[in-house]
């Protein structure tokens, strides 16, 4: 199933990147070792919508994703 992310988007009508789909793992592996592990799979859908937000205000998806990751970073780190 190392196919699984590429199907789902493709059957959402998404194109993601492969640099997307490993940065959005990284924020939830991220997430799911700096706190309780059922919160990674929220923190995944919060920068889903973060992101969307961001390009609907002419951001690049991948300049959002990053920003959402610093976000998790800072979050972790305090």
């Amino acid at each position: 199933m190392d196919d699984w992310p590429a199907r789902y988007s493709t059957a959402l009508g998404l194109d993601l990147s492969d640099d997307e789909v490993d940065a959005i793992l990284e924020l939830a592996r991220d997430v799911a070792h700096g706190t309780e592990r059922r919160f990674a799979p929220l923190s995944a859908y919060v920068a889903g919508k973060y992101v969307t937000g961001r390009v609907a205000q002419g951001v690049t998806a991948q300049e959002a994703v990053r920003e959402a990751q610093a976000v998790v970073g800072r979050l972790l780190a305090s």
